[in-house]
């Protein structure tokens, strides 16, 4: 049992579809894309596997009042950052290392390429290492990796598929809203 106890989870509806979300005690711990009951099943053993805690469907939780709230803002447009208590537990290393980098250097509306980041961690030929890294992100969105871009202009890679990295870049102004 992690020293945070109880992982509580629920799901919200987004502007991309429901989301998965996660805390711990000490705050956000996981955000999964398409949250169907299948995927929902598979995040929750997941989640009591990595943190040796059993996660309880809590929809009313106060610990997700404060991420439900400012992930609607973003997918309104109202809000470009997130503030938010995060649990970093299910990454480790020089993944944590990266995505702690962008979730704190590179601002709502703009993009980084995968070998730029690689080198802000002082790992200036790891862009494959970055691409891993952002596959393994316990936390879409808030920590993001859709930001992450091909140095030559291609979108890259995305564990929430393509169309949902393009509809969170075209929400943040970086590509234009596709027309339908």
């Amino acid at each position: 049992m992690n020293s945070n106890g109880v992982v509580e989870w629920a799901v919200v509806g987004s502007g991309i579809g429901p989301l998965l979300l996660a805390a711990t005690g000490t705050g956000l711990v996981s955000v999964v894309f398409h949250a169907r009951p299948e995927v929902r099943e598979k995040a929750v053993g997941q989640l009591r596997t990595r943190l040796g805690a059993e996660p309880v469907e809590s929809p009313g939780s106060a610990r997700l009042a404060e991420p439900v709230r400012q992930l609607a803002a973003y997918f309104a447009g109202s809000s470009q950052k997130f503030s938010l208590a995060l649990d970093w537990s299910l990454i480790s290393g020089f993944n944590r290392q990266v995505l702690r980098e962008l979730a704190t250097g590179v601002p709502y509306g703009t993009v980084v390429g995968y070998g730029e980041l690689a080198g802000r961690v002082g790992r200036p030929g790891a862009a494959q290492a970055v691409g891993v890294a952002m596959a393994s992100n316990p936390l879409p969105v808030v920590v993001p990796c859709h930001r992450v871009v091909e140095s030559d202009g291609g979108l890259g890679g995305f564990g929430g598929g393509l169309d949902t990295k393009r509809q969170l870049l075209a929400l943040e102004g970086v590509l234009p809203q596709p027309l339908f």
